[in-house]
């Protein structure tokens, strides 16, 4: 049985290296392990909507993030490895308030066996984005990173609800990404 493993985090919690990290670290377990970057699949599909920009991605309207949504979880669902990771978003903010990254019909096409929220303090995140020139990065204050991981941990909670699976959170922080790394290694091999 394919283990399908969303991995959230709001942007700057080092989610995508810790993500690459545990890949790195079960695949040298000889463990067929695919990484599946949600935005990736998602914005591959948008460029044949004239989208030449990820982070156009957010700017869409609603219905038309939900098609490429649910395109891009149907194309994650039909990966057969035997551990899939799920490099994706809890909320997206848009111009019409927030959006869930995984809204209850995606949670049931891609039914995932586990959840983690990665996650660190703000003032991490803080200095993380304002370092980050990979990207185009929303910079917000202190207090509204962190609104945004107190809503991160509601949604992971709701979506453990929903799914009926377990969610864990784990802390990255700065210079620790070892422990990250490990630690969510041991929750998908059940050790």
């Amino acid at each position: 049985m394919t283990k399908r493993v969303i991995i959230v985090g709001i942007p700057g919690v080092g989610k995508s290296t810790v993500i690459a990290d545990v890949h790195d670290q079960l695949s040298e377990r000889g463990i067929d392990t695919k990484m599946a970057e949600f935005g990736k699949i998602m914005f591959d599909q948008a460029k044949l909507m004239s989208i030449n920009n990820r982070d156009q991605l957010r700017k869409l309207s609603i219905e038309q993030q939900k098609t490429l949504q649910e395109m891009t979880a149907n194309m994650i669902n039909s990966f057969g490895n035997d551990v899939v990771l799920i490099d994706t978003h809890l909320l997206i903010s848009t111009d019409n308030g927030f959006y869930p990254g995984m809204p209850i019909k995606l949670l049931n096409i891609i039914n995932p066996t586990h959840l983690i929220l990665i996650t660190a303090t703000a003032q991490e995140i803080q200095s993380r984005r304002e370092n980050d020139n990979s990207r185009q990065r929303d910079l917000f204050s202190i207090d509204r990173i962190e609104r945004d991981l107190r809503l991160s941990e509601s949604m992971i909670s709701t979506s453990s609800i929903i799914t009926g699976c377990p969610f864990y959170i784990i802390q990255n922080s700065t210079n620790q990404i070892q422990g990250a790394t490990n630690a969510i290694c041991k929750i998908i091999l059940g050790k």
